[in-house]
């Protein structure tokens, strides 16, 4: 009997993540854009490096249908994650997962998708920046993480965006430029050398 029970309850739950993944699906928008045309200005990607590894975004990208299962662990993980500290150093780290996760998207022309999703990853890194405390090395790590989200941006996502998407992409360089100056301020008040902006001198 408890096995049968076991075997309905899989066999509802599957329908119900299959169900949830086809609607998912239907409803997300697609636009089109007109065709790509890049910058007038070259990009060097010698000119900016900054010193912050890119955690590997996985498999599993936000063009899968298995991605909504992905997307709903890590809120499981957000929600079950009481310490604020560990919280901030999850909504880092799905920020960055994001943001490697947009880059590809944009490398397989998919820019609206790619956008969806570097909001995104804009978005938990200023959760991040909210649950911030006063660890030394978090905060330095949040703020190289924040000046990498705007390489990535200005040197390799813009110059793959078509030029209708190219405010909105530029648009979310605020939430690495506001994590900074926010983690930056942070670091001086507790006797902390914030690491060299290199977009002042740019």
């Amino acid at each position: 009997m408890k096995s049968r029970i076991a075997g309905i309850s899989t066999t509802i739950l599957t329908a119900f993540i299959i169900l949830l993944v086809s609607l998912l699906k239907c409803v997300t928008p697609n636009y089109a854009y007109s065709p790509m045309v890049l910058s007038e200005k070259a990009v060097d990607n010698s000119q900016l490096d900054v010193d912050y590894d890119l955690p590997y975004q996985g498999k599993i990208l936000p063009d899968n249908p298995l991605w909504y299962v992905k997307v709903l662990r890590d809120k499981v993980w957000l929600v079950i994650t009481f310490n604020s500290s560990k919280k901030a150093e999850l909504n880092l780290l799905f920020a960055d997962k994001r943001l490697s996760s947009s880059l590809e998207l944009f490398k397989k022309n998919k820019p609206d998708l790619g956008l969806s999703v570097l909001t995104k990853s804009g978005k938990y890194l200023e959760k991040s920046a909210g649950l911030m405390g006063d660890d030394k090395d978090f905060l330095k790590k949040l703020s190289l993480s924040s000046l990498k989200h705007r390489e990535i941006i200005e040197e390799e996502i813009l110059s793959l965006t078509p030029e209708d998407l190219r405010p909105k992409v530029i648009k979310t360089e605020d939430y690495s430029k506001l994590t900074y100056e926010k983690v930056k301020d942070k670091m001086l008040s507790v006797g902390l050398v914030p690491p060299n902006n290199p977009f002042e001198t740019k």
